[in-house]
């Protein structure tokens, strides 16, 4: 009774200790899901930190390595002098002046139509011949040879031999992008139809399919992927051998345009043609490889 008075004056009941320990889990849970959700942004965020940290580490490492080579060697631009060069030298990269004193964006335009005609050349031979390669025994045991022959032969090697037939440095680049791009798209061709299933080919033999449905519906969807294989292969060594035969050959080109800066000891416009042709070379490759994943199923790598 005389407990009841004193809480009826106003004294404050004491905390049950059972309700203490029923609000314990309560806050628990709020820490826990706190933590939760914390430890969830990181592992949202963790896909993108690994794919982006190391390119960029990578690239951090190329920067300070080629600080260190330009404080070692006075007449070697550092990154920062080459950039200052770049940002002029692309604020009008599409000036004439001349034949030979044009904008690095008309070299650049010219290289990619000497790679687009001497590329589209050899998948136009190339690709038809690696499918006959394949699917006939015969004309395997006829080309194999010659493919085995030249194929180890540099591209540049047959520049001498295409300025001699067409007297002319343009038409012997292009030969020299075609002869070392056809041979990837012949053999990886020739490979993906050789690896068809035999099964496939009985099937179509019991339907009496023409060889027209047999290249259409058999052979073709098959080698896709050796094909696009060889493409991208063929592509890179296009780009690769154009900049060395525009060198030799002279005219408009990113090559010649190097070894133009070459003669005249421009040093930070040589190492920006070095990154031009890296970049070009690069969207080229991921180009393709967009290409690849979007006529395959299976995964393509980069």
């Amino acid at each position: 009774m005389g407990a009841l008075m004193e809480n009826m004056h106003g004294k404050l009941p004491l905390a049950d200790p059972a309700l203490k320990s029923a609000d314990k889990p309560a806050r628990s849970d709020r820490l826990a899901a706190r933590g939760y959700v914390l430890a969830g942004g990181q592992s949202r965020l963790r896909p993108h930190v690994l794919r982006f940290l190391p390119p960029l580490l990578g690239l951090a490492l190329l920067i300070l390595a080629w600080q260190v080579i330009a404080a070692k060697n006075a007449n070697f631009p550092t990154p920062y002098a080459t950039c200052l060069e770049a940002l002029k030298l692309f604020a009008d990269p599409f000036y004439r002046k001349g034949p030979n004193d044009q904008g690095i964006g008309w070299n650049i335009l010219a290289s990619l139509q000497r790679v687009a005609l001497g590329f589209g050349l050899a998948a136009a031979v190339g690709i038809p011949l690696g499918f006959l390669i394949g699917r006939f025994k015969f004309l395997a045991g006829m080309f194999n040879p010659i493919v085995a022959l030249l194929k180890p032969v540099s591209p540049l090697a047959w520049l001498p031999i295409g300025l001699l037939v067409f007297k002319a440095a343009d038409p012997a680049a292009i030969w020299s992008i075609f002869i070392c791009s056809i041979w990837p798209m012949v053999i990886n061709t020739a490979v993906g139809v050789q690896r068809v299933p035999q099964d496939y080919m009985n099937v179509a033999r019991v339907l009496n399919l023409s060889e027209w449905k047999i290249l259409t519906k058999i052979l073709f969807p098959a080698a896709l992927p050796y094909m696009l294989t060889g493409v991208r292969l063929a592509i890179g060594t296009a780009w690769l051998v154009i900049v060395a035969a525009e060198m030799l050959t002279g005219g408009v080109g990113i090559g010649f345009w190097v070894w133009d800066e070459w003669n005249n000891l421009n040093v930070p416009h040589i190492l920006i043609a070095i990154g031009v042709i890296g970049v070009v070379g690069l969207l080229l490759e991921l180009a393709l490889v967009a290409l690849a994943r979007a006529f395959t199923f299976e995964e393509v790598g980069s």
